[in-house]
């Protein structure tokens, strides 16, 4: 099955533009060189029997059609089953064992903390920064208004580091 002459000319005569077709597409010219030779060799095995319209056209699709298998082999082998193995044992999420003694020692100072606020105060702080309300939603959860609020908060905050200050020292 000899090749199709008038292929593999047209593929020389837009080298060039189908280089910086495959690079743009696949981000790295090299990778893109690679695609454009396996477009050549695919040329090669195509019989002048086989009616192409349009050179150019007929290149640029194989050749768009090799990079996107290209792209997808190579997602397949980067997120293979055995790297996210080797990653998940390479990488402990969970903190070592001092620094989760020492935050569960800090948090135990802090609920001491919160235990000597007033009801109003340490309830205007938790809504505040558990609950993520705002002093407005706050004021009408408490019957108070938004000054109020604040100064609840900012006397609860400033005892709450004042006793992390004296007790985790």
């Amino acid at each position: 099955m000899p090749p199709a002459p008038r292929l593999l000319l047209s593929f020389q005569e837009h080298y060039d533009d189908l280089l910086n077709f495959l690079t743009r597409r696949m981000s790295d010219r090299q990778r893109a060189a690679d695609v454009a030779q396996e477009t050549y060799l695919k040329l090669l095995n195509i019989d002048e029997s086989v009616a192409v319209l349009n050179d150019r056209g007929f290149i640029f699709r194989v050749a768009g059609n090799l990079a996107i298998d290209t792209l997808r082999r190579e997602q397949r082998l980067s997120t293979s089953p055995g790297d996210d193995l080797e990653y998940s044992q390479a990488v402990d999420p969970a903190p070592p064992p001092e620094a989760a003694f020492l935050a569960k020692e800090r948090l135990g100072i802090l609920d001491d903390a919160l235990q000597q606020l007033s009801p109003n105060a340490r309830q205007a702080l938790l809504l505040n920064r558990l609950e993520g309300l705002t002093q407005a939603q706050i004021a009408v959860e408490l019957g108070v208004s938004e000054s109020m609020v604040a100064k609840y908060i900012g006397q609860a905050l400033r005892h709450c580091r004042d006793w992390l200050e004296t007790n985790h020292a």
